[in-house]
């Protein structure tokens, strides 16, 4: 705080005197305002009064040192007024700095921990919540019969699915979730509690298999009951759970049907559980008739499909439809009474081929017993195939026509070449006879196919050769040309070729059993092919059964024409139908069951030792008949084997003659074929007869 100064007066005598202090501006008076009285006495200049002039001066500095400066002017309130000061910004910024290092350094913590520390449990739980992909089953081709009848179709069905990793306690919220999910599916789907529970809970997988190829009346009574329980959870306080059937889910999965129930099962076959043929032409053509799947890729949370997360679909691509060169209606009529006749003779087995004899396409291919291929669970499993090309056996007699065949074709005789036919006849190691005793035989030729002789046979065919190894070359040819140990042209699934060794490696007595039928083997289909030979004047055309197929682009494409070849001239074939004609027509002949009135037919009986594929011993018999109609006009070739007859009759023309018959009859009215009309010129059996004639 500054003195008050004092003036001293300089040789005047008066003693000190007070300055006045400088007075308070008033508001709105500027500070060099000043009053009168100031101005007079702070402006005395006498000589005496400078001392007191310096003094006002001094004061006034000083009071102008305190008061503040502001736009170079003090401030209002004189000289007690608080002076201010602007602040160091710098100790703030290094603050705001500090605390975002501080935030940065904690996110970078956390970081770390989600990437490095703690990345499998998040990764776990991102699981829940992840893009699947599911199969698209493309759809199965039809099978359908030559009129365009389905046999084989598909319709909707359904795999039920589920992720057991929704089912852990700590997804389902319950401890219990695969055991409680089993007992609500195990009436719907007719399973076992304990099957699901199990599958439910099986370890480290996000897929299981519940159930194949269920109705979508299932699948509808499972959603809802899903939709239910997941509501219902979702509404307990505190819960929040998804519903113990979340984690289940459908696949679309079409599921084969055969309207026709068993009819042509054994040619068609079936589709196995996994989706694929099993069996007959299932199998055969299963890659045309199955397409290509497709695949659906979509997101899924808690066991539902994310539907503003986008889709990728891969369309598939279904099957070609498959047409068979069958007819319903005559293979309805072969099963039939192919199955009437293994009952009624308690056979192992039987077969009935019919052949379109100008095309080789198979009309009916029916064995018994057979199988519902819409319940193959319910069925054996030696009943899956198709015997009819699957099972290999001895002919019999209704070889003989191919051993007749070659001594035609190569000019050792005619149908009425004499044969004298004794009881027995010994050759190597043994001594033959025909099927009954007799008296010594003069037959011709046609009487020894007509009365199917083995021991006529056996002579007729020594005369092949100047030797009898020359003999069974000649004889091995004809066999081969007529399909003999050759595929049948088929390629269905577990076909068989037959057995026919070759000449060189006969026995002592296949040499003499080989042209009876007897030493090699055969399918029904092969047996079937040689007389559409026979009817086809000479020419073999392979056996077909697929008719065409029809592509996703809706385009119908017909099959290969099959192989064909020449075996015996016509005059050779048109010679041996008359001959097959005897056997049906004559009394003497053995076919005389087959007879249909107003039709000339041509056939053979046939009885052979049967080996049992058991043992590989000879055990019981095969009966067979085999033959066409209209024998001068052919159209139609029937062929019907049964094997081990052991009630009634053994005999090829008790077993299988009226098969025959009733087959042929009712192909021959099917496909409006009508008689020729002309008379049969009967060839001579007795070649005592044909002396006399």
């Amino acid at each position: 705080m500054s003195e008050r100064p004092r003036e001293q007066g300089r040789g005047t005598g008066q003693g000190p005197r007070r300055v006045p202090r400088p007075s308070r501006r008033e508001p709105g008076r500027t500070p060099s305002s000043r009053t009168p009285a100031g101005r007079g006495a702070g402006s005395a200049r006498t000589g005496s009064g400078s001392g007191a002039s310096g003094a006002g001066k001094g004061a006034r500095q000083a009071a102008a040192r305190r008061a503040p400066r502001t736009g170079g002017r003090p401030p209002r309130g004189g000289a007690g007024a608080k002076t201010l000061r602007l602040v160091n910004p710098r100790p703030r910024l290094r603050l705001v700095a500090v605390a975002l290092t501080l935030v940065m350094l904690v996110f970078t913590a956390r970081l770390l921990q989600v990437q490095a520390v703690d990345a499998g449990a998040y990764a776990q739980k991102a699981a829940v919540n992840r893009y699947i992909t599911v199969p698209l089953a493309a759809e199965r081709g039809t099978i359908s019969a030559r009129d365009g009848s389905a046999l084989a179709t598909t319709v909707d069905a359904y795999d039920i699915t589920a992720d057991p990793f929704l089912f852990t306690p700590k997804q389902a919220k319950v401890a219990d979730a695969p055991e409680r999910a089993a007992e609500i599916l195990a009436p719907l789907l007719d399973k076992s509690r304990a099957e699901l529970a199990k599958k439910l809970s099986k370890p480290d997988t996000r897929y299981v298999l519940l159930a194949r190829q269920q109705t979508p009346q299932t699948w509808r009574k499972i959603k809802k009951l899903k939709q239910e329980l997941a509501e219902k959870a979702a509404g307990k306080a505190g819960d929040g759970g998804p519903g113990v059937l979340a984690g289940v889910y459908q696949e679309k999965h079409a599921k084969r049907v055969y309207p026709n129930k068993k009819l042509a099962a054994s040619v068609l076959g079936f589709v196995n559980r996994e989706g694929k043929g099993g069996a007959g032409v299932e199998a055969m053509l299963d890659k045309k008739l199955a397409g290509e799947n497709g695949k659906i890729t979509y997101a899924q949370s808690g066991g539902r499909q994310v539907p503003t997360a986008g889709v990728r679909e891969q369309a598939p691509r279904p099957g070609a439809d498959v047409e068979l060169t069958l007819d319903r209606d005559i293979q309805w009529a072969a099963q039939e009474a192919i199955r009437d006749q293994v009952a009624k003779s308690h056979a192992d087995s039987g077969y009935v081929i019919v052949q379109d004899t100008r095309t080789g396409q198979l009309l009916g291919m029916a064995s018994a017993p057979v199988f519902d291929p819409n319940d193959i669970g319910s069925a054996k499993v030696d009943s899956f195939g198709n015997p009819a090309v699957q099972d290999a056996y001895e002919p019999g007699s209704t070889s003989k026509v191919m051993s007749m065949a070659a001594v035609l074709e190569e000019g050792k005789a005619t149908p009425r070449t004499a044969v004298t036919v004794p009881n027995r006849l010994k050759r190597a190691d043994r001594s033959f006879a025909d099927d009954v005793d007799h008296p010594t035989w003069h037959l011709t030729l046609n009487g020894v196919l007509a009365k199917s002789s083995n021991i006529g046979t056996i002579l007729a065919t020594e005369q092949l050769g100047k030797t009898q190894k020359q003999a069974n070359k000649v004889l091995y040819s004809y066999l081969r040309k007529f399909g003999i140990g050759r595929p049948t042209g088929l390629d269905f699934p577990g076909g068989t070729n037959g057995l026919l060794e070759k000449p060189e490696n006969w026995s002592a007595s296949q040499q003499y059993t080989i042209p009876f039928g007897q030493g090699l083997s055969l399918n029904a289909v092969q047996a079937a092919s040689i007389y559409s030979t026979i009817a086809n004047g000479g020419r073999r055309i392979e056996p077909s059964l697929i008719r065409g197929t029809t592509g996703p682009d809706g385009r119908y494409r017909p099959a290969k024409p099959p192989a064909q070849r020449r075996v015996v001239s016509e005059k050779t074939a048109g010679t041996l139908a008359r001959m097959l004609e005897s056997v049906v027509s004559d009394m003497e002949g053995t076919g005389t069951t087959a007879k249909i009135p107003g039709y000339r037919v041509a056939g053979k009986t046939g009885t052979a030792n049967r080996v049992d594929p058991q043992t590989g011993r000879y055990h019981g018999y095969t009966a067979s008949f085999a033959g066409f109609a209209p024998a001068d006009k052919p159209r139609i070739t029937v062929y019907c084997a049964v094997q081990n007859p052991k009630k009634g009759s053994y005999f090829g023309s008790d077993v299988c003659g009226p098969v025959y018959k009733k087959v042929m009859k009712f192909s021959l009215k099917t496909l409006q074929i009508p008689p020729t009309g002309a008379e049969s010129a009967r060839l001579p059996v007795s070649a005592e007869k044909d002396k006399n004639d």
